[in-house]
């Protein structure tokens, strides 16, 4: 498959970690060439996302860091400071995750650099934005997921905060990073005209947290409390089985009258408080206690079989260990083996994203800090003994073994 609708744009990734790889990433599946720029030391995520056979590529960083070229820069050299200001004219979008006031230190903020050219696109993905009180402040994930409310819908149902184990608001915020960034170019080939966008990981986490949440205080004056007392419910966990978990959800009314027949409750089916929606709503702690028993006198499987002639979505309640294995990831291949220049034998997880019947490329594997040092350094004009030069005065760094 051939679909490349970023093909011949140019991509300045001055990100690291999750959030900016996760756009950057996104953009390199729809065909964008990404310079990524690492400094000596490397992106954090190297090392941070766990050990691997070198020490320089974990997993979550291969995943997150396909089909990017990379160059090694040193940008306290001056040579490093000529180099970026190249790459800058040479690329058409700008991506930074830095701290603001270390990209002005640097001249690479969107003012600078759009003042000199008003037909890039610059995008920047910050913490807390650049006004307001938390304007400027570091951030990670966690610190993220409970300044958004996300750890404390856990206190709500469970009476203790606690963090979602998975990089939620890094992987969210860097999805719609990457659709910001496609629609500036759209603009721009509609117009010719560039874009400066910033994009505020906590202002857009607490707008997911509230579209759900703010519920009965949507309204003026407020008709009940804040929160999808559904969602919320202590009952509403996978559901213990005769062998392990189950996960299903039921909403509309034809579904709870097969869930309640097939799990024997039909003692319930003309119980008005649970006949529809609107009445199981005024009663959503009583529904979701009958929902959410447990139903252990069969096995998953056996459950699964039931549901599935009943037309219910259900599915097994995965671990890690098991996920790997599910039959339906099997079938269709998301997960295939293929070779790391440097660590070996790796796992690829492949594009999710069919276009004409066929998956997006996967892209090349994530590369070593500085593998296309002197291939992205020819394609900006400089000449051998420049690149040399930049050697030698430790401003580039080219991978060695």
């Amino acid at each position: 498959m051939n679909f490349q609708p970023l093909k011949n744009i140019k991509i300045l990734d001055l990100t690291a970690v999750v959030v900016g790889p996760v756009a950057t990433w996104r953009l390199g599946q729809y065909g964008a060439e990404i310079i990524k720029v690492e400094n000596p030391s490397g992106d954090l995520m190297r090392g941070l996302g766990g050990v691997s056979p070198t020490g320089q590529h974990s997993g979550a960083y291969l995943h997150l860091n396909r089909g990017k070229k990379n160059i090694c820069l040193d940008l306290k050299q001056d040579g490093g400071k000529q180099i970026i200001q190249k790459l800058v004219e040479w690329c058409d979008v700008i991506v930074a995750n830095m701290r603001p006031d270390a990209l002005e230190r640097l001249g690479l903020d969107a003012s600078t650099i759009r003042t000199q050219y008003p037909e890039k696109i610059y995008c920047l993905i910050t913490g807390y934005g650049t006004d307001g009180p938390y304007a400027g402040l570091p951030t990670y994930d966690s610190v993220l997921q409970g300044a958004s409310g996300i750890a404390g819908l856990f206190e709500a149902r469970d009476g203790k905060p606690a963090y979602v184990p998975l990089l939620l608001c890094d992987h969210i915020v860097g999805e719609i990073t990457a659709g910001a960034i496609m629609s500036a170019i759209i603009q721009k080939n509609m117009n010719g005209t560039g874009a400066t966008l910033e994009i505020p990981m906590f202002e857009t986490m607490a707008s997911f947290v509230l579209q759900e949440h703010l519920a009965q205080q949507s309204f003026e004056p407020p008709i009940g409390t804040a929160g999808d007392q559904r969602l919320l419910s202590p009952h509403n966990q996978p559901v213990k089985t005769k062998n392990g978990f189950i996960s299903f959800t039921i909403n509309t009314d034809a579904q709870v009258k097969a869930f309640l027949k097939i799990t024997d409750r039909a003692e319930i089916l003309h119980d008005e408080r649970f006949l529809t929606v609107a009445s199981r709503a005024k009663y959503v702690s009583e529904w979701f206690e009958i929902r959410g028993a447990a139903l252990e006198n069969k096995t998953t499987e056996e459950w699964l079989e039931i549901f599935r002639e009943a037309d219910l979505p259900a599915m097994p309640c995965h671990t890690l260990e098991t996920l790997t294995n599910d039959i339906h990831l099997k079938a269709v291949g998301l997960l295939t083996q293929e070779y790391h220049p440097t660590e070996g034998k790796t796992t690829a997880i492949r594009s999710t994203i069919q276009v004409d019947g066929s998956y997006a490329s996967a892209q090349f594997t994530a590369v070593p800090n500085g593998w296309n040092t002197d291939e992205v350094l020819h394609d900006l004009g400089f000449t051998d003994d420049q690149i040399d030069t930049f050697l030698t005065e430790k401003a580039v760094k080219r991978y060695e073994e």
